[in-house]
C-alpha cells in the first residue's frame, strides 16, 4: 500500500503559494508607500470648488474685457539659471492698459511644494518681464496674473525646464 504524500512537498504548490505570498508583501508596500508619500496635490474643499467651478468660469467669461495677453519665454530653460520672461498686455482696440498688478506664477504638477511667484516689473507701457529662476527641472505650468481694479485675468503657458 503506497504512502499518501503531502501536497506541501510538490513544488508546484510551494511554488504558487511563494507567489501569492510575494503578491500580498508588493501590494501591502505599495499601500504602505501611499499612505506616507503623500505628494500634497489634493486641496481639502476640492468639492466645495468643484461646485464652484462652472458658476466661476461663466461669470469670468461675461466679464472678459477682451484683452490682448501673451507671454514670451526665453529659448532656453535651465534649472538653477534665471531666466527673463516678457509679458505682453494690450487692450481689444490696441489701447494701452494699466493694470493694478501683474504676477508671474509657477506651478509645479508633480509637488506643489515647489510652487512660486514673481512679480513682473513695468518696462515701457504695455510691457512686463520677470526673471525666475526654476529649482527643479520638468514640466510647469505658468499663469500670468493681471490685476485691475480688483478683477483678475491670467493667461496660461506650459514649459519644460532642463529639455534640450
Amino acid at each position: 500500500m503506497a504512502k499518501s504524500q503531502s501536497p506541501w512537498r510538490s513544488p508546484w504548490v510551494l511554488g504558487w503559494t511563494a507567489l501569492l505570498v510575494v503578491f500580498f508583501i508588493a501590494n501591502g508596500v505599495f499601500i504602505y508607500l501611499a499612505q506616507t508619500n503623500n505628494p500634497g496635490l489634493v486641496v481639502e474643499n476640492y468639492y466645495e470648488r468643484g461646485q464652484d467651478y462652472e458658476k466661476n468660469m461663466l461669470k469670468r467669461r461675461a466679464a472678459d474685457p477682451g484683452w490682448v495677453m501673451q507671454i514670451q519665454e526665453p529659448e532656453q530653460l535651465e534649472p538653477g539659471q534665471p531666466a527673463v520672461f516678457g509679458f505682453e498686455l494690450k487692450g481689444r482696440e490696441g489701447e494701452v492698459v494699466n493694470p493694478d498688478e501683474v504676477v508671474l506664477r509657477a506651478y509645479r504638477p508633480v509637488n506643489a511644494a515647489d510652487d512660486f511667484e514673481a512679480p513682473m516689473a513695468r518696462l515701457r507701457s504695455g510691457y512686463y518681464e520677470a526673471e525666475v529662476n526654476f529649482p527643479l527641472p520638468g514640466v510647469w505650468d505658468l499663469l500670468v496674473t493681471v490685476d485691475k481694479g480688483g478683477e483678475e485675468y491670467s493667461a496660461p503657458l506650459r514649459v519644460n525646464v532642463g529639455s534640450r
